[in-house]
């Protein structure tokens, strides 16, 4: 106890320089446990945007390019599969319940996905959870959309509001929907997933959007956009306020449509998720599609397939632990410089411990003890930052990358970085106390100049 009081007191005394050292290495703490956590809760997020979906079943394609498409929106798909197809792999036995999928078009670099009521019903992510609504219902009719929470915050829309679809994918399309027009009856709260940053239709819209003939027919008793539009051009301003009141009652009529049909008679869908009433059922199903004859599909397991996606990214993850290590790295050889740099002025010192009577390994003790003191100290105040970074900065990371970042304990991993950095600490103390233990009475009371 004694020794330690000693060595908090030689701290104290040398406060300068011990802050800075202590600064830099709660610096790299903080750092090196911030990307540990953020690399950790990523790959949790990565891996729970789809849960409780046993199979993903698209056009033979590659099983990673699937997955992508089909739950992250990245890419495209080659081909779409039959509706022929999907009905009669729905009706094997074993199947639980199917989510059709049809993507290709946007909304202003937003994605648009076309399902059915099973979309809102059986759709799993995280640990099983099921989509719910901040604001309105699920889509009852093909002029209906459902925004994900971020397209909603992003583009500042709110219900009641009217939207048009662009065709195909990306920022810029040349080609609008304009004569199907969708209003939105419902917003989902936020998932930290692709869901977000979706737009929700029935297939009958997508359907009626890519029809033979537009028919821009819309609910019941409700003209058309363009009518609308050359209504507009046909009357004066009292005639307009009329018109802008029926607009606002129709929005009005449409949040409180009675749900009606949603898939229509679709030639084509991109894929379809399946659940099984056992996992029995899911190799043996995955066989059957794989091999189906009359079209050409894959069928993938959403969790295989993840691991797959992950294991390509290990090199970005092995650059960020190799950068957090070379932060800590950094910080442990800035101690050993403060404290070798300390040690010429110390002489004096140490030599008068000698002379009442410490022994050299007295000394050593003293100088390895301050090393981890300093060590143990850098280590708290890096803890202190790291949840103050993760307290403000979660809200962020969740807003703009979807990675949700919870406030909780630290993991045995993350404890074994700072174990690992206490005995780093502690040999790098070591090395100024070698020198200092070998020092003699005679060179500590002469000075040199």
């Amino acid at each position: 106890m004694t020794l330690i009081n000693l060595a908090f007191k030689s701290i104290i005394n040398r406060k300068a320089s011990v802050l800075l050292t202590l600064f830099t290495i709660a610096i790299s703490v903080m750092l090196l446990l911030s990307i540990e956590r953020v690399r950790q809760e990523a790959k949790q997020s990565f891996s729970s945007t789809i849960s409780g979906t046993d199979l993903i079943v698209g056009a033979r394609t590659g099983d990673i390019q699937l997955l992508l498409s089909s739950v992250f929106r990245i890419g495209h798909a080659n081909n779409g599969l039959s509706w022929q197809s999907y009905e009669y792999i729905k009706a094997q036995k074993g199947v639980a319940w199917t989510i059709p999928i049809s993507l290709g078009d946007s909304h202003k670099g937003f994605s648009v996905l076309g399902s059915d009521e099973n979309y809102f019903e059986h759709y799993r992510y995280g640990s099983k959870q099921t989509l719910s609504f901040e604001h309105g219902r699920p889509y009852h009719n093909a002029q209906e959309v459902v925004l994900g929470s971020e397209v909603a915050k992003q583009l500042h829309y709110h219900l009641g509001q009217e939207i048009v679809v662009a065709h195909g994918m990306g920022n810029t399309s040349f080609h609008h929907h304009d004569d199907n027009p969708l209003v939105i009856v419902g917003i989902l709260k936020p998932t930290g997933t692709p869901v977000d940053k979706t737009l929700h239709v029935p297939l009958k819209a997508i359907e009626q959007m890519h029809g033979p003939k537009h028919t821009g027919t819309h609910i019941i008793g409700r003209k058309s956009h363009n009518d609308a539009h050359d209504h507009d051009h046909d009357h004066d301003h009292d005639h307009d306020h009329d018109h802008d009141h029926d607009h606002h009652s129709h929005n009005y009529e449409a949040l409180n449509s009675q749900p009606g049909d949603l898939v229509g008679k679709p030639k084509q869908i991109t894929a379809f998720l399946m659940g099984f009433d056992s996992p029995l059922y899911t190799l043996q199903v995955r066989r059957n599609i794989n091999t189906y004859q009359p079209e050409a599909l894959s069928a993938i397991m959403p969790g295989v397939t993840l691991r797959e996606l992950w294991g390509m990214l290990d090199i970005v993850e092995k650059i960020l632990m190799l950068f957090s290590g070379v932060v800590v790295l950094i910080s442990l050889l800035g101690m050993l410089t403060t404290l070798l740099s300390s040690l010429n002025q110390r002489r004096r010192e140490l030599a008068i411990l000698r002379s009442v009577g410490a022994r050299p390994h007295h000394i050593f003790a003293l100088m390895t003890s301050e090393a981890v003191l300093i060590t143990a100290l850098g280590c708290m105040v890096g803890l202190a930052l790291f949840y103050s970074l993760i307290l403000i900065g979660k809200g962020v990371l969740q807003a703009q990358f979807g990675i949700s970042i919870t406030l909780s304990m630290l993991s045995s991993y993350e404890l074994l970085l700072l174990g690992v950095i206490m005995v780093s600490g502690t040999f790098i103390g070591a090395i100024p106390a070698v020198r200092a233990y070998f020092y003699s009475l005679n060179d500590g009371m002469s000075i040199k100049v």
